[in-house]
């Protein structure tokens, strides 16, 4: 199993234990591989839910230019949920889990196709 197969199980694992889902796992492969190089970054794989500035990289960067939804409170909204579904306490929320129920949130998978 390559490293990337790894941690797509791993991201499927915090779906289904954290958000209570069965993932789609096509969506998390395509949203994954979306991400690049950046998934084996330790830094960059994760999102820090109490930074504001990452927050806001989150919403200008995958939902306004990827998804390309218009910007609105709804988009941070959305965000916040998100992270609080994940849990406050859960120091490693992982970004490719975050994209991925944001992309379903918003009705977007199709982003990925």
């Amino acid at each position: 199993m390559s490293r990337r197969d790894e941690l797509i199980e791993k991201y499927a694992d915090d779906i289904k234990t954290k958000f209570g889902e069965t993932p789609d796992m096509d969506l998390l492969t395509k949203v994954t591989v979306g991400l690049g190089p950046a998934i084996y970054n330790l830094d960059a794989s994760k999102v820090s839910g109490s930074d504001d500035k990452e927050l806001e990289t989150v919403k200008n960067n995958f939902l306004i230019k990827k998804l390309g939804l218009a910007d609105s409170p709804a988009l941070m909204d959305a965000i916040k949920k998100v992270i609080d579904a994940y849990g406050q306490s859960e120091k490693n929320k992982q970004r490719a889990v975050i994209y991925y129920m944001l992309a379903k949130h918003f009705g977007k998978q199709s982003a990925y196709n």
